[in-house]
């Protein structure tokens, strides 16, 4: 399998997605706009979108199945999955807020072996396959090596669903507001591991994920040199709902600070 020709093409299916998602920003009206579950909003341009990315995907790789957001296609196991967000932020793209992305992933039996994050409005790819390092635009990238937590940035994710354990959430923010240069919630977690693996974010954590918000993501992070784990340092991160990605450098402390603290919840 040439791991490189697929990431090639499934980058210009993906670029040709973005134009479609682009050229609708600021046309979806309230009543094209459906609330899946509490706080989780999707459009025709969602659907739209994921349905281009199917169609081109299964054509790229015929017998492929999918795990995707909006379910427009039968979620199956299979050899070749394809694992796709059509677009990661929706809530800011109808609010006109610009942080959303693409993100692709695929995963060869079991193991995910290349992701896409195309970040719509700054037109910024970043993809990866496995051994080939990450790239932005066609340029290597590599996560950022800031030594320490008191030197990095770090980005996360608001829960808009799930508040059980608001107030230990809380916590810890404050704590790593004052250990940390600061923290940032872009409201879409596919950029904010492209940032990691590009060196803008030092680090990144979020809880209640989905397998589609962070496949991509995770995997590019991966082949730019950083460290993905869950909460308690092991590989259950794409299933188990929780993340955590960085540059190896801060690793050890960034878990001792968030494994402490999800340790209380």
């Amino acid at each position: 399998m040439d791991l490189s020709k697929i990431c090639q093409n499934a980058v210009q299916l993906t670029e040709r997605t973005a134009r479609f998602i682009h050229q609708e920003a600021g046309r979806v009206s309230a009543g094209q706009i459906e609330e899946k579950e509490r706080n989780s909003l999707v459009s025709y341009v969602d659907k739209e979108a994921e349905n281009q990315l199917v169609e081109g995907l299964a054509q790229l790789l015929p017998g492929s199945v999918f795990l995707t957001e909006e379910d427009t296609v039968e979620n199956e196991e299979g050899e070749l999955r394809w694992i796709i967000d059509p677009l990661d932020g929706t809530t800011n793209f109808l609010y006109q807020i610009p942080a959303y992305s693409i993100s692709i992933a695929l995963e060869r039996e079991g193991e995910i072996v290349l992701g896409i994050v195309y970040e719509i409005n700054r037109q910024e790819c970043f993809y990866a396959w496995k051994g080939g390092g990450a790239r932005l635009n066609g340029q290597n990238i590599r996560v950022s090596q800031r030594p320490t937590l008191e030197e990095s940035l770090l980005a996360t994710g608001f829960p808009y669903y799930d508040y059980d354990h608001t107030q230990s959430y809380l916590q810890l923010l404050g704590e790593l507001m004052q250990k940390t240069r600061g923290l940032r919630r872009l409201g879409s977690a596919a950029v904010d591991l492209a940032y990691v693996a590009c060196g803008r974010f030092d680090g990144f954590f979020e809880y209640s994920l989905k397998p589609w918000d962070v496949a991509g993501g995770a995997f590019i992070v991966k082949e730019a040199g950083g460290h993905v784990v869950d909460f308690n340092g092991g590989d259950d991160w794409l299933h188990g709902g929780e993340m955590l990605a960085s540059n190896r450098l801060i690793a050890e402390a960034f878990l001792l600070e968030v494994g402490a603290a999800f340790k209380r919840l």
